[in-house]
């Protein structure tokens, strides 16, 4: 633990909650710098807990990206949903994320009320996407969103443009306890190069496919080896439930696995910072989010009912 820090420093966890899709994950890796979390326009993208740690000369940030809070279909869905309200407990401070682009939904609402019920740190209304908003509806959406529960605290914002977003962290900032820095000042995330190697595979079998296709699908990382000091080679495979689905992920004559192994390979030399040498395969799964024991070997862990 470093000696030198200042003795007003700053430190804790900051839960990031919302329903799926209102910018959770886009906004963790702006403040932090990387890509931590996947990014993608399909709702439920987010399937863990993941840390994403901003670390300054005044504070370090611990910010915990959730899964979307919905309501489950199935074994996966009530893992991820538990995943989301467990984190509530334990965080020094929480951001209620909504998106200010549309209405307050039903999610909405349940999680407002779960928030006054169970967060006893102080929870910071954001009110993301005001960049989507014409300024003439901006008093009408912002008071349906206000209406949802007694948040003092509010910052409207862009997490994409950054409108506000220097303001938001200030806002957090001041309202973590004194303390140490809990990861050293050079780590940004809590995730094993596998775990973000197999999660950028995802990322973009989600930008490539359609429909329910993306949704069931999951990616191990089988083999990881460096064969040269710039080389590395990553053998992987993408799970899906029905072999129909394997047919699409493989496309014909091998183009959308094609498409999606040379998008990932670009990504993942991004993250590692120098060649990548990507072979991918695609293994069917049947229900695999409704199994319990092959959750747990894809490394859920399912909440006991």
């Amino acid at each position: 633990m470093p000696g030198d820090l200042p003795p007003d420093y700053r430190s804790g966890y900051v839960a990031v909650v919302g329903k799926p899709n209102v910018g959770k994950s886009t906004l963790i890796n702006a403040y932090v710098g990387q890509k931590v979390s996947i990014i993608s326009e399909k709702p439920q993208t987010t399937r863990r807990r993941v840390l994403g740690i901003r670390t300054t000369r005044e504070a370090q940030i611990i910010f915990v990206d959730t899964p979307g809070i919905h309501h489950p279909l199935h074994k996966l869905g009530e893992y991820m949903v538990e995943t989301a309200v467990r984190t509530i407990p334990d965080a020094d401070v929480v951001l209620f994320m909504v998106d200010l682009s549309e209405p307050p939904s039903k999610e909405d609402h349940e999680i407002a009320a779960l928030l006054q019920e169970t967060a006893q740190v102080p929870v910071i209304l954001v009110l993301n996407k005001v960049d989507l908003l014409p300024p003439s509806e901006v008093n009408d959406r912002t008071s349906g969103y206000f209406a949802l529960g007694d948040f003092q605290h509010r910052m409207m914002i862009s997490a994409t443009s950054g409108d506000n977003r220097d303001r938001l962290l200030s806002m957090v900032i001041e309202r973590l306890p004194h303390g140490p820095q809990y990861f050293p000042a050079d780590q940004f995330t809590d995730q094993s190069e596998r775990t973000i190697a197999a999660e950028l595979v995802r990322e973009q079998a989600l930008r490539f496919l359609q429909q329910e296709v993306p949704h069931s699908i999951n990616v191990a990382i089988d083999e990881w080896k460096r064969r040269r000091s710039d080389l590395i080679y990553i053998g992987a495979t993408i799970y899906v439930e029905k072999e129909s689905q394997k047919g699409i992920v493989i496309g014909a004559g091998g183009s959308m696995l094609k498409r999606i192994g040379q998008a990932a390979r670009a990504e993942l030399e991004r993250f590692v910072g120098h060649q990548v040498f990507l072979d991918l395969w695609v293994k069917v799964q049947e229900r695999w989010r409704r199994d319990e024991s092959a959750l747990r070997y894809f490394g859920y862990t399912v909440p006991k009912e």
